[in-house]
């Protein structure tokens, strides 16, 4: 008969083996048999682009650049940027922009979810576009995000990320991350049964939006998910694309910290999310859910192989120190060693784990406390592809 350390171990590998690809290759198999596409056709449309930022001196030049040099209609596009309580000279910036397309709304320092309901009140065409200062857009993005809302299906319209190649394994390993997590938001999409939008690009119907708590991490899931509850569809255009730089493995840490932590306040607003007839439940708890149980279930199963029976507890050791071991030493190896591209990668995974352990620190503490500085060098957008 099994033991209680078994048994645990058993089902937290099952668990851990589901969340990271069970539930990514049966999501994969669901789009291929429940495809459900959307009608698409650009109509020329009044469209607001709302910019929350703090301290964005470094970007909000080739920001706004970005979207005026789009091949959006010039007469019907406008920006405002809603700036929290910035000291850098991200104001004067906006202030001097020679386009009177452009506007600043300044405030005193209120965090993002209230500079983006601040924002809100202040537009009034019916379809707006809320991004962050740091990506900027291809210039066919705008026109392909507002030929979505043809179906009236849809609600929400998000775009598609594109994180360039990094310059170093830790940079490339979370590039690589990105990427996973795209390919099963695609494979969401298709199944209409998307968990959020891309809080650098996505547009809402103005009638669909709400005003976002002022505590609340995910404005990008938080009013997505108001519309898809008044039966709005979300959907990913592929083809609407803005383009940002690597980050450091630092910065990943408090985005998924901050992401994760964004999750329980999502379960707090959206409760139902957990009730299993919610069209909704999979997804979110295989994918969301999930995500936040995964550090638990790591450490159920590393406490539970020092009772395994027989050759399983000193093999399952052994196995564990090893990834562990190559996630410490990494900074250690070589750039171009061969181990490196094992370490990079047990290093990369480690540390996103313990960000969605310490996420739960949302609960003990104020939300604004998660937030950090995100650090990165300029983007240079003249050198980013362009379709």
């Amino acid at each position: 008969m099994p033991t209680a350390a078994t048994v645990i171990f058993v089902c937290a590998g099952i668990f851990i083996a589901y969340v990271l690809f069970g539930y990514p290759i049966l999501l994969s198999v669901w789009a291929r048999l429940s495809n459900r596409p959307i009608r698409k056709r650009f109509v020329p449309t009044p469209l607001s682009v709302i910019i929350p930022v703090r301290n964005g001196a470094p970007w909000i030049e080739a920001k706004i650049r970005s979207l005026l040099d789009s091949d959006y209609p010039a007469d019907l596009l406008n920006v405002l940027v809603v700036s929290d309580g910035s000291t850098d000279g991200t104001n004067e910036v906006v202030e001097k922009y020679p386009d009177s397309r452009v506007r600043l709304l300044a405030l005193t320092s209120g965090g993002k979810a209230v500079a983006v309901t601040r924002g809100l009140e202040e537009v009034a065409t019916e379809i707006i576009v809320l991004t962050d200062v740091r990506q900027t857009f291809d210039r066919h993005a705008l026109r392909r995000l507002v030929a979505c809302f043809a179906d009236p299906s849809v609600g929400v319209v998000t775009g598609e990320l594109i994180i360039r190649e990094g310059a170093n394994s830790e940079e490339y390993n979370t590039g690589l991350y990105w990427r996973y997590e795209k390919w099963i938001r695609r494979n969401l999409n298709r199944i209409d049964a998307m968990l959020g939008a891309t809080g650098s690009i996505y547009a809402v119907r103005r009638d669909l939006a709400r005003p976002i708590p002022s505590d609340i991490l995910l404005d990008d899931v938080y009013l997505p998910f108001k519309a898809a509850f008044r039966g709005s569809r979300i959907y990913l255009e592929e083809g609407a694309k803005a383009y940002d730089v690597p980050t450091s493995l630092q910065t990943e840490f408090w985005r998924k910290l901050r992401t994760q932590a964004g999750v329980y306040q999502i379960l707090k607003h959206f409760p139902s999310l957990l009730w299993p007839g919610q069209r909704r439940f999979v997804h979110w708890t295989s994918h969301k859910l999930g995500r936040l149980l995964l550090p638990f279930a790591m450490l159920a199963a590393g406490v539970a192989t020092f009772w395994l029976p027989g050759m399983w507890r000193p093999v399952f050791l052994a196995v564990q120190a090893l990834f562990y071991g190559l996630a410490l030493i990494d900074f250690l190896i070589p750039e171009h060693s061969p181990l490196k591209r094992f370490s990079a990668v047990t290093r990369t995974f480690t540390t996103l784990v313990v960000a969605a352990f310490c996420a739960i620190a949302v609960i003990f503490f104020p939300a604004t406390h998660l937030w950090k500085e995100t650090r990165v060098s300029v983007a240079h957008p003249e050198r980013l592809p362009q379709t």
